[in-house]
């Protein structure tokens, strides 16, 4: 594994510097408003924001296995990071996301970074979906201007709140709200060179400071600070506190790696390359650590700011360092003018992202698949609205893989073929010149015929196998040209079936076992005792096997 940006220097040239610098300059003027948005929406100071585009899109960019990946804060961390912030404190969440970054570094270097395309597309459209519900649920204080007579717990408790309060809201902050969410809206169709979150910024900023609107604005809230923080490790951490934040941190990773590799997924095909999903995850767990070392909050590929850079002529992660570093200087040099942004506007900016981010279109395409897929749709949903990410993934993933074990399970068939009984399906004569039906059983031999994997989730079909054959049955062929695989259940199933056949006196002969089922034989030496002459390569040596029984 080697960071995409030590192979895309080997043949850098001026010309496509000046365009990953022009890239990364524009990527950097997209993400202030944003980083700065994401940071108060996750319940920390502006600032932490930039800390995190600054020092996670760094080293995402700099030890990342995209070429043209831009890391930072995203719209998907912040109900998840709002909640550990509330609950442990800025000290918690530093520590969750240190324990988030290791966590993707082991994933890298153990190469399981494709392992993440095993989530379901229901959860991760689910849970994304539930996100932007609750984010844009958490701008309609700030959008309205509501004075709250506490901070809301949880989603319902936050939309009691607004009907409670709902008569402190100020005019003012509606009114410049509408704005900036208006110009939110058409500005693209004006041009797309200039983002319309900072034009919407800008010209609100200015429409307060001249009028002088009552409106609470980043200043009248926060204390912003410019400058380099000193990077400063978690206080007062200990092993209870660890412990309780195993399970936030692997929730952060996981989501992490999702969102950083599916921004991979969706640039490899604007750009044709081909990213290193292992690598990536190496760079994104550098990043979190870095950033929460300097006061960030944990951090993943961007897809929007990503497909930004790309359509800028951003080609390398020169464009990402770049992206970074005039961030730093605006953080250095312009971060105490952020205090004279409204938060009306920001409430705007994030509204329109939660709106970007829910994806409703393919939520709603997403209602024609099988039932289980809805159900497991909604729970996740629901769960990341009214409880949190970290339940939702927890519950979702649990019900998706009972659903499968159900599914893989009825896939399983045993059709059961004896002496005086064949087969009339002649679809099956003309396709399969080994179908059992052309073939004469002897009296007194029972073929069971089973399609599908031999494991748990099935083993009560297998139990029954010996309750279906007729009295007079001296021999059992099992024909499992049809098994890929099978598990120890399955086994200690077998087992139980070849231990009832010698009790009374039948013959077990199995047929055509393929490799991996053959090797969980051998592997308990069982092999030896079925007996070598009882496992047969195809169904006619089973069945002349038979008759060397009878005989």
């Amino acid at each position: 594994m080697k960071p995409k940006l030590f192979t895309v220097l080997k043949n850098y040239s001026k010309e496509q510097f000046i365009k990953d610098f022009i890239a990364g300059l524009i990527v950097a003027i997209v993400a202030l408003p944003l980083s700065i948005a994401l940071a108060i929406a996750s319940g920390v100071s502006p600032e932490c924001g930039l800390y995190t585009a600054v020092f996670a899109g760094f080293f995402i960019s700099f030890l990342g296995g995209s070429n043209v990946q831009i890391g930072g804060p995203t719209a998907a961390f912040v109900i998840i990071v709002y909640n550990i912030q509330a609950k442990y404190g800025m000290s918690g969440l530093t520590l969750a996301a240190i324990m988030a970054g290791i966590i993707l570094i082991i994933m890298g270097f153990l190469k399981i970074g494709n392992l993440i395309k095993f989530i379901p597309a229901t959860i991760t459209t689910g849970f994304t979906a539930g996100i932007a519900v609750s984010i844009f649920a958490q701008q309609l204080k700030d959008f309205f201007g509501l004075k709250l007579e506490r901070s809301p717990e949880d989603f319902i408790d936050r939309i009691q709140l607004y009907v409670k309060d709902f008569g402190t809201m100020n005019t003012n902050a509606l009114i410049i709200g509408c704005i900036a969410l208006l110009i939110l809206i058409l500005w693209p169709k004006v041009t797309n060179v200039i983002p319309g979150s900072l034009v919407a910024v800008i010209v609100t900023t200015i429409l307060v400071k001249v009028t002088k609107l009552d409106v609470a604005t980043i200043g009248s809230l926060y204390t912003v600070s410019g400058g380099i923080p000193k990077p400063q490790l978690p206080a007062g951490v200990d092993f209870k506190t660890i412990k309780e934040l195993i399970s936030p941190a692997v929730t952060i990773a996981i989501l992490a790696g999702i969102e950083s590799l599916l921004s991979c997924v969706v640039s490899d095909g604007m750009i044709g390359t081909k990213h290193d999903s292992n690598m990536e995850l190496i760079g994104q767990g550098v990043g979190n650590i870095a950033s929460a070392l300097f006061g960030g909050i944990p951090a993943t590929g961007a897809i929007a700011r990503t497909a930004t850079n790309i359509k800028s002529g951003g080609r390398t992660p020169v464009a990402g360092i770049v992206h970074s570093f005039t961030l730093l200087l605006i953080l250095i040099f312009l971060m105490p003018l952020a205090e004279l942004i409204p938060m009306a506007t920001l409430a705007a900016i994030l509204m329109v992202v939660a709106y970007n981010m829910s994806d409703w279109r393919t939520f709603k395409s997403m209602l024609d698949a099988p039932k289980s897929d809805i159900i497991v749709l909604f729970v996740t949903f629901l769960l990341t609205v009214v409880f949190d990410l970290v339940v939702a993934i927890e519950v979702g993933m649990v019900i998706t893989a009972f659903l499968f074990i159900n599914r893989m399970a009825n896939e399983t068939d045993i059709k059961y073929v004896h002496y005086n009984k064949k087969a009339d399906d002649s679809d099956e004569i003309e396709n399969d010149p080994d179908a059992i039906s052309l073939r004469i059983i002897p009296k007194r031999v029972s073929v069971f015929e089973i399609n599908g994997p031999m494991f748990f989730g099935a083993a009560d079909k297998f139990t029954n196998i010996l309750y279906e054959v007729s009295p007079d049955t001296k021999v059992i062929i099992l024909r499992m040209r049809s098994v890929p695989s099978a598990d120890e259940t399955a086994f200690k199933t077998l087992k139980k079936i070849h231990e009832q056949c010698a009790a009374t006196n039948m013959v077990l002969i199995l047929s055509h076992v393929n490799s991996q089922p053959m090797k969980m034989l051998k592997k308990h030496n069982y092999d030896t005792v079925i007996g070598f002459e009882n496992i047969c390569p195809h169904i006619d040596d089973a069945l002349d096997r038979a008759r060397a029984v009878l005989n």
